[in-house]
């Protein structure tokens, strides 16, 4: 097994900044498309929140894995789909396989729609984002699942009974 480099924000433009009125949140973004995944970290990071970035869904299993029972673990799993070695729905099966209640968004141009939602329901992620997606959706979905997590609330709907609001499935 490879270990493979985690991408940390502080890395690309100095130290993490402590969001206002509360503790800095830990996310992960996984994506195999290198200017996707810097942006997304980069954009997230800018907003305040602590961002680890992996290039395939191994190395986000891995970085899962490592941080799992750390005070400092992850509050969001931002992944694409469709990579090579282990798509982000066979990431998604891990995380639920292992019991890790970690939320997750769907960030893809590929959404296995039949998989989450028909053959896998307790699969679903707490949102989806279809690419090309903006980075003002991009921080909307994050802000409502973590908003919606806090309180460990998280309600996970089918698409089918909320309409999508460009990209944006909760």
């Amino acid at each position: 097994m490879t270990d493979k480099k985690i991408l940390q924000t502080s890395e690309l433009a100095g130290a993490p900044v402590k969001r206002p009125g509360g503790p800095t949140r830990r996310i992960l973004v996984v994506d195999d498309e290198p200017d996707i995944r810097r942006l997304n970290a980069e954009v997230l990071k800018d907003s305040g929140y602590v961002v680890d970035a992996v290039e395939d869904g191994i190395a986000g299993w891995q970085a899962l894995h490592a941080v799992r029972h750390a005070p400092e673990s992850y509050a969001l799993l931002i992944t694409d789909h469709d990579m090579p070695g282990l798509s982000g729905l066979a990431l998604v099966k891990k995380l639920r396989a292992a019991h890790m209640t970690l939320p997750v968004i769907m960030a893809t141009g590929t959404l296995p729609t039949e998989d989450l939602f028909t053959r896998y329901p307790w699969l679903q992620p707490a949102a989806t984002l279809v690419k090309p997606y903006s980075i003002e959706q991009l921080l909307e979905t994050v802000e409502i699942v973590l908003r919606a997590t806090d309180g460990n609330r998280l309600e996970i709907s089918p698409p089918s009974n909320r309409p999508s609001a460009g990209g944006l499935r909760l």
